[in-house]
């Protein structure tokens, strides 16, 4: 396999000795909530030792029903996210969704996330990439892992040097997704960083009729599974409550299991390099 160049992430690194997580609640509720969760995140990373991303989407533009909670403005979402790094002293990411928000969100987050279902929006792809952040893009549901060359091909283009892909899962029949670990090696084997993203991958999309469905009692066996097969990081969208949540509840690890999942996933990275 072809030797992967660590990527600098603030204090952090994906790719090195360390298991990195990505983690935040699936959208930014209200300002509150989402400093709440921050400084949870954070005392339970300090906790266990691990370095964490802290992640929340300011607008979830893919929702399943169009009176789906959606979120907030792109500038004011990013500011109050840049503001959150800045207080628990962490990285952020937020997903972008055109050419025209990857270059303000550049201002203010760490790490730009390009949506599974636009990772082949050239555009959006070579201006994410032309910002000089991090770019982090999740494949597609409906592409093999391997056509992930083109997407690295379009970043490099863009001069981006630092990017990685985040494996969340392939469409497998109606309202359902399976997550082939295979994916995890072959995508490293283009010269880049794989995260799993355990809770996504664990979607049933549109499987509730005017929103989505999901199994997440069953994302920390996939993470599992993931750590297990190499992944350079793991993405879990978490919340206090996911009955309540505004988004995605359904495939959201409680805040509460967090700790043991994150303990678990640490000794079976340990073990496996």
């Amino acid at each position: 396999m072809p030797q992967r160049s660590p990527i600098q992430i603030g204090p952090h690194v994906l790719g090195g000795q360390e298991l990195l997580f990505i983690l935040g609640p699936c959208v930014i509720e209200t300002t509150a909530f989402t400093k709440r969760m921050a400084r949870k995140l954070k005392a339970i990373c300090d906790g266990e030792g691990a370095s964490f991303i802290f992640k929340a989407s300011y607008d979830k533009a893919n929702r399943t029903s169009p009176k789906s909670f959606r979120g907030i403005p792109v500038r004011d979402g990013c500011m109050l996210l840049a503001e959150i790094g800045a207080d628990i002293g962490v990285p952020v990411t937020t997903d972008v969704h055109s050419p025209e928000e990857a270059v303000i969100a550049s201002e203010y987050i760490d790490v730009l996330q390009i949506p599974a279902f636009l990772c082949r929006q050239t555009d959006l792809i070579l201006a994410a990439g032309a910002t000089g952040r991090v770019v982090n893009v999740k494949k597609g549901q409906f592409l093999a892992p391997w056509d992930m060359k083109n997407v690295a091909a379009k970043l490099s283009e863009a001069g981006c040097r630092r990017f990685f892909f985040t494996e969340r899962g392939t469409t497998f029949g109606y309202n359902n997704l399976v997550a082939d670990m295979r994916a995890i090696r072959w995508m490293q084997d283009l010269n880049c960083q794989v995260v799993f993203d355990a809770t996504h991958s664990v979607q049933r999309p549109g499987g509730a009729g005017d929103t989505t469905g999901g199994d997440g009692e069953l994302a920390p066996v996939l993470a599992r599974a993931a750590v297990a097969a190499g992944c350079d990081g793991v993405f879990i969208e978490t919340h206090e409550n996911p009955g309540k949540a505004l988004s995605d509840g359904p495939n959201q690890v409680p805040l509460r299991d967090l700790p043991k999942l994150i303990t678990q996933l640490r000794k079976i990275r340990n073990a496996v390099l």
